[in-house]
């Protein structure tokens, strides 16, 4: 027997509207936002995450939609102009008041795990950073997912860094001022372009290394943080593999093992183990619902050699976030060869919290504290 147009009419709304229901009550059971973080409630919706689990559109396309709705606003005391270093895209913020010296120079690769992320996006950052530091800075864009991999990101940011170092004087920079800047993913760029850079005697040498949340290795993921945090916004456990997946052109099926670090031979883990095992964290970073697990592989690819002759660095960390322990990670590796680190804690910090705090509503506390840190960082 047929059933009426009109039924079929009338069951449509209700059916779509008992799906968004089920997402919305589905996302709010298993996404975790810490009690400890403030104003919690403009996280808990995620309307990127729901509109995902009703297959209206994913969670990155929904990022990038509002990335591309953003406005620039013009700063009357910045010139900023848009090159590009060969093929790849950069933006050149330089203050307009003449100097009788030579700026600072800041080299800044943005985050968004290579699956978002802009020149547009950190244009208010970039201008506030060159405001407040009266330096000139160059933010550069590179290739994407799903139509670029590694080690093509890699290669953009070490190409247009180089162009950048070799043509200082150009652009009025002290070679003996320039710090690299990166945030999650744009901090792991900063860091392992600085590791690349070193000894390289045709270039200046760089001053130091701001590291906002850094990811700075991807093997081993039980670390206390993977546990704790594994489905606090902005960055999941899901999220992070997926994107680790297609950032290395890797099927998905390998999920499970990039998780349980099996798809890394056994005396990889042997010897790295030293700087990744989970008893280089701090005894009160685990009080939060660590369960001890027993790593075979993991790896930091800088030999000590490399890493003893690195720049000074300033890290920032977040306690709700899945990457907090690689900044602990990474400061003690720093430490142990005797590379000067100072390092910011936020206990109500989140993984992507910097970018919002030009965005006036959606801007945390956690947001300005972390950009007020990096300005006004002693010493670099």
């Amino acid at each position: 027997m047929a059933v009426p147009w009109p039924v079929l009419l009338l069951a449509l709304p209700v059916f779509f509207l008992g799906a968004f229901v089920w997402a919305v009550f589905e996302h709010f059971l298993t996404a975790d936002v810490p009690a400890t973080m403030q104003q919690r409630a403009k996280l808990e919706p995620c309307t990127g995450n729901i509109l995902e689990k009703l297959g209206i559109c994913s969670m990155p396309k929904f990022v990038r939609f509002l990335h591309d709705s953003l406005r620039i606003k013009k700063d009357p005391e910045l010139v900023v102009t848009d090159l590009r270093f060969g093929t790849i895209p950069v933006r050149l913020f330089q203050p307009k008041a003449a100097s009788s010296r030579r700026r600072r120079g800041i080299i800044s690769y943005h985050g968004g795990g290579s699956v978002f992320g802009s020149l547009d996006c950190y244009h208010g950052l970039c201008n506030h950073l060159v405001q407040e530091t009266d330096s000139v800075l160059l933010m550069i864009g590179y290739r994407m997912v799903p139509d670029h991999h590694s080690p093509a990101i890699f290669h953009d940011h070490i190409n247009a860094s180089i162009y950048f170092l070799k043509a200082l004087e150009t652009y009025g920079v002290d070679p003996s001022t320039v710090v690299v800047c990166g945030e999650s993913i744009g901090g792991a760029a900063a860091a392992t372009i600085t590791q690349a850079l070193v000894g390289r005697s045709d270039l200046p040498r760089i001053r130091a290394q701001v590291l906002v949340y850094p990811v700075v290795q991807a093997f081993c993921l039980q670390l206390p943080s993977f546990q704790q945090n594994q489905n606090v916004p902005f960055l999941s456990q899901k999220f992070m593999v997926t994107a680790l997946c297609n950032y290395l052109a890797i099927d998905l099926s390998w999920r499970d093992a990039i998780l349980n670090s099996s798809c890394v031979p056994p005396d990889v883990w042997r010897k790295y183990e030293k700087w990744l095992s989970p008893d280089n964290v701090p005894k009160k970073f685990k009080k939060r619902g660590f369960q001890p697990w027993s790593l075979e592989v993991s790896s930091l690819l800088a030999d000590d050699e490399i890493i003893a002759q690195l720049p000074e660095a300033f890290l920032v960390s977040c306690e709700n976030d899945i990457l907090r322990d690689d900044s602990l990670l990474y400061k003690k590796r720093l430490e142990d060869q005797g590379v000067r680190v100072t390092w910011y804690h936020l206990e109500d910090g989140f993984h992507g919290s910097l970018i919002f705090f030009d965005k006036k509503a959606l801007s945390f506390p956690c947001s300005l504290k972390i950009v007020n840190t990096v300005v006004y960082v002693k010493g670099i």
